[in-house]
């Protein structure tokens, strides 16, 4: 991924102008092996259509274990229970 900047002129305020975005994309089959790579600029980037769809995460929930051993390092750390959690 490469990007550059440079600031505009005083009557825009110094905003800073997009010269240089190049992107490479790497395609790997199962196997690890380079299958394709593509270098897309500016003009190429804003014809790329992006996936909406979003990864869900398969572990959500804590395991018993570490719910006890989560609760055991509290007792250890604050055995009086004086310490408020924040």
């Amino acid at each position: 991924m490469e990007r550059k900047f440079t600031t505009t002129k005083l009557s825009s305020l110094g905003k800073e102008k997009l010269l240089v975005n190049n992107v490479l994309v790497l395609e790997f089959d199962n196997k690890g092996m380079l299958v394709k790579k593509e270098l897309l600029d500016i003009d190429k980037m804003n014809n790329l259509i992006i996936s909406d769809s979003k990864t869900s995460v398969n572990n959500k929930k804590e395991s018993f274990v570490n719910n006890f051993l989560t609760s055991l390092v509290k007792k250890i750390d604050d055995p009086l229970g004086k310490k408020k959690a924040k």
